[in-house]
């Protein structure tokens, strides 16, 4: 079977964890986002904030998990695996906050390519900052630009997910792949 990894990316607070819940809740396969876990293991550890702090090292820790996801989905006989973030992500946020990276990060996204990359850009209606999510509204629109820029410099056409309800969105990329 050949399985297709899915991602669905977006800046922060945009609907991406609701979006993976429906899906689960519909008994598809989704991998969770790992820096909530990155970001809470280095609180346990007296870091704060270690992307703030620490991002070429959160960084690392962010590609190493998000390529086991990928190797790990690839082991899964299932038609479709929803992933909540991708690999360009760690990229488009050290160019976010204009950290250079080492040259693997670059050829680790090029060795693990997504079959489709959903989009869902900010939405101010929605947008909630809580104890892992330090950014602002104008700051979630700022790394949305950068996710966008670093995924089309990787050749992927992406698909804008509308604004709607959470059930509405998952539709939309449902329907959207049996297209």
């Amino acid at each position: 079977m050949n399985t297709r990894k899915i991602v669905i990316t977006g800046g922060p607070g945009t609907g991406k964890s609701s979006i993976i819940n429906e899906l689960i809740s519909r008994n598809h396969i989704c991998f969770e986002e790992v820096s909530r876990q990155v970001t809470l293991d280095a609180r346990r550890e007296g870091i704060e904030q270690l992307f703030l702090t620490k991002p070429l090292l959160f960084s690392e820790l962010l590609l190493k998990a998000r390529t086991q996801q990928f190797l790990d989905a690839e082991t899964i006989e299932k038609e479709l695996i929803f992933l909540d973030r991708g690999l360009p992500d760690v990229l488009a946020y050290m160019d976010y906050v204009k950290s250079d990276y080492p040259k693997y990060f670059t050829e680790t996204c090029e060795a693990h390519v997504y079959d489709k990359v959903f989009v869902l850009a900010p939405w101010q209606e929605i947008f909630v900052s809580d104890s892992e999510r330090y950014e602002n509204f104008d700051q979630a629109i700022e790394i949305h630009h950068a996710l966008l820029d670093t995924y089309q410099r990787f050749g992927y056409e992406l698909i804008d997910v509308p604004f709607a309800s959470i059930e509405q969105r998952a539709d939309f990329i449902l329907d959207a792949l049996n297209d």
